[in-house]
């Protein structure tokens, strides 16, 4: 893939999202000789041009023309690239050509994906197809699951450096988050609930952890649907929306790394809350929040927060490594700007720089299998994101 054309492709820069990824490469990369050779894509030129003078991005930047609805064109986009970075979802809508294109022509690839059910079918569909190619399909390049996959990576590193081994329990706790859920996680949501409901045999792929590890089911998992007092932290613990597609994404990274964590693994979310009878009414209402969790008048996909709000926004997870004997590692996970769009947006615009300067076989997987410490290094120094041992 040397003599391609272009190191990225910025898919979909005409919607939010990719607009925001778009932005990063100006901001980040447009003055710099080294910078990588990208171009944006989408259905309209005409919209692709004015989103190109918004940004202020150089008027030499490349525009493809490629729709989700035309194969031809998204095969054509990704032959003349190394790298293809795709906001264009619910990706049960709108991924299965670029998957299959990128598959084909041995094109990496990365998005924003928490549809599970969709993914289990890519994996299931492509996977020795894209070992064959080449291909990495990375699926779940933003908020979810980047800081929790790479989180548990991180922590168990810590693990087996500190313990000689690594932890057979880690707790995933967040302990404080700014910013609204986007429009397209509540689009990829309800058509993930859609597909459920024409197919009840998906349901297992949606309801377990082990959804995304096809032939291999772990032990059971903690139940983090309930709010529970955590004794060691001192605080309730509540349930966390993103969980189950982020566990699901940490114990495949286990399963394709070939089971550092042990094959008895047990990984759970939750959000911490206070310490103390408010705290057990936080947690409860928390709880009863997950029956609607996106509210009465959720976002719709397009929309988003304010540059104020994006700027303002933030998140701070903590992970708790526990050892068979009692010992235990405390790791942070900490990032600047709105979760799902500020950094959602640069975490995407990281893992693409990250494909760019690794290499390894081709699959459908994770941020934490194909990129891993790389891609901690690229966050950390592109995209505000911190990663530390706490005690």
């Amino acid at each position: 893939m040397a003599d391609r054309e272009f190191d990225i492709v910025v898919y979909g820069a005409t919607g939010y999202t990719g607009r925001l990824v778009a932005e990063h490469f100006v901001r980040e990369y447009g003055s710099r000789d080294d910078g990588p050779k990208w171009a944006m894509a989408g259905r309209s030129e005409d919209k692709l041009t004015a989103v190109r003078d918004e940004i202020g991005a150089p008027s030499t930047t490349p525009m493809i023309v490629a729709d989700a609805s035309d194969p031809a064109s998204l095969e054509a986009m990704c032959n003349r690239t190394r790298v293809v970075l795709t906001t264009v979802g619910p990706y049960q809508l709108y991924g299965d050509e670029l998957v299959a294109a990128c598959v084909k022509t041995g094109t990496d690839y990365a998005d924003l994906c928490g549809e599970p059910v969709w993914m289990r079918q890519k994996i299931d569909e492509h996977m020795e197809a894209a070992k064959a190619s080449g291909a990495r399909i990375c699926f779940s390049s933003g908020f979810d699951s980047i800081p929790f996959d790479l989180g548990v990576l991180m922590a168990q590193k810590e693990a087996e450096k500190r313990f000689g081994s690594a932890a057979p329990r880690v707790k995933g706790r967040v302990r404080g988050m700014a910013g609204s859920a986007s429009g397209g996680t509540v689009a990829s949501l309800t058509e993930t609930m859609k597909a459920v409901a024409k197919n009840p045999k998906l349901v297992p792929i949606l309801t377990s952890s082990f959804g995304l590890t096809p032939g291999f089911e772990g032990p059971d998992q903690p139940n983090g649907m309930i709010p529970r007092y955590e004794e060691s932290l001192g605080k309730w613990a509540a349930p966390f929306v993103m969980a189950p597609i982020n566990t699901k994404n940490v114990h495949r990274t286990n399963f394709l790394l070939g089971h550092p964590w042990g094959t008895d693994f047990r990984y759970d979310e939750m959000v911490l809350t206070s310490p103390g009878d408010a705290g057990k009414a936080a947690a409860k209402a928390a709880a009863d929040m997950m029956k609607n969790p996106f509210g009465a008048k959720p976002p719709k996909p397009g929309e988003g927060p304010t540059p104020e709000e994006r700027e303002n926004g933030f998140y701070d997870v903590l992970f708790v490594a526990e050892m068979p004997d009692g010992r235990t590692l405390h790791y942070g996970v900490k990032g600047k700007y709105d979760p799902g769009y500020g950094s959602t947006s640069r975490m995407l615009a990281e893992t693409g720089m990250a494909l760019l300067e690794t290499d390894g076989e081709g699959g459908v997987g994770t941020p934490g299998y194909f990129l891993g410490e790389k891609l901690v290094e690229r966050l950390r120094d592109h995209a505000e994101l911190t990663f530390a041992v706490e005690d």
